[in-house]
């Protein structure tokens, strides 16, 4: 009777990985003088994991085999152990995972006191920065940072924003003036010059405030006009005007939307609007909505810009906000 023959896991492993190099079952067969059958065998148990056993505990085969693998052990399976002879892509196949998952880097924690350092010399410099700003501005160096986990450690770190406010009411609609219909409702500007909307606002300073008005291209949300002065009322909102017609030109029919004020109400506003050949247009009394872009920019003005330099002389608004 003939004595039963054993083979080494070495052999074994080596057997399988030439036949996925490329060698055929008959040529594996008769080089190591074994059956196609057994061959075929110890392929099958070598793509399964069963050759691992003299590997660490962390790199074992569980008895289900690689399917009771997850893929991030089946990925550093490949990694430590892919033969020589079997592409990435083979071997991801045997294993049955996506060849992206094995170049995948795994994520790596962010230190929380980096994080809240970075988050801090933010926040010295942009007070007035919420969340939201927060997570833009960390991404900017590197920071790539859930939302909620900026939030929680921008509560427990007093890293809220800070606003300084002084409200004063800008537009005076207490009056008999007449107003004009709300047209800017009804238009999608396509193009430069076809809607033009305004506001008036207040920089805070230490002795009072200093007034701005603004006047923006509803297409671009450039700003076509602004003036500066020391009171409100309506030589400011024409200079603002004026100095958008010099520097734009419109064409006849612009439509130049506002609020309900009694600056932009006044009769020597309309009567520039008229000379101009412009198309009055006013938004309804307490609805902001209806003047969104005029106020988005006047709010954006004052957090980026007012809120962080603190001025102190009408000169120093004049000098810097232009």
């Amino acid at each position: 009777m003939a004595r039963h023959r054993t083979h080494s896991i070495d052999l074994k492993r080596q057997v399988a990985q030439d036949y996925l190099a490329g060698e055929t079952l008959h040529s594996l067969a008769r080089r190591h003088d074994q059956s196609r059958n057994l061959v075929r065998i110890g392929i099958q148990k070598f793509e399964a994991g069963a050759f691992d056993n003299e590997a660490g505990s962390g790199d074992r085969v569980p008895k289900a085999g690689s399917e009771a693998r997850t893929k991030a052990e089946k990925r550093d399976y490949i990694r430590r152990h892919r033969p020589r002879g079997i592409s990435v892509a083979e071997g991801c196949r045997l294993l049955g995972i996506a060849r992206s998952t094995y170049y995948d880097k795994p994520a790596t924690r962010i230190d929380d006191t980096a994080l809240v350092e970075t988050m801090a010399t933010i926040s010295d410099s942009f007070e007035a920065y919420g969340y939201r700003r927060m997570q833009a501005a960390l991404r900017h160096r590197g920071f790539v940072v859930n939302h909620k986990n900026i939030r929680r450690l921008m509560r427990e770190h007093g890293l809220q924003p800070r606003r300084r406010r002084r409200y004063i009411a800008t537009t005076d609609g207490d009056h008999e003036l007449l107003i004009f219909p709300n047209l800017a409702k009804d238009i999608v500007p396509d193009g430069p010059n076809q809607l033009w909307v305004a506001d008036i606002t207040y920089v805070a300073i230490t002795a009072g405030f200093v007034c701005v008005a603004v006047m923006l291209d509803a297409w671009s949300r450039m700003v076509v006009g602004y003036a500066i002065g020391r009171s409100i009322d309506v030589r400011l909102t024409l200079a603002a005007l004026r100095s958008a017609i010099e520097k734009r030109k419109p064409p006849p029919g612009c439509v130049h939307h506002t609020d309900c004020g009694s600056q932009y109400a006044a009769g020597r506003d309309r009567q520039a609007l008229a000379e101009h050949s412009f198309v009055g247009s006013m938004k309804r009394r307490g609805n902001p909505y209806d003047n969104a872009k005029a106020e988005s920019f006047m709010k954006t003005l004052k957090v980026k810009a007012v809120y962080l330099m603190a001025y102190e002389t009408f000169e120093n608004v004049g000098a810097d906000l232009p």
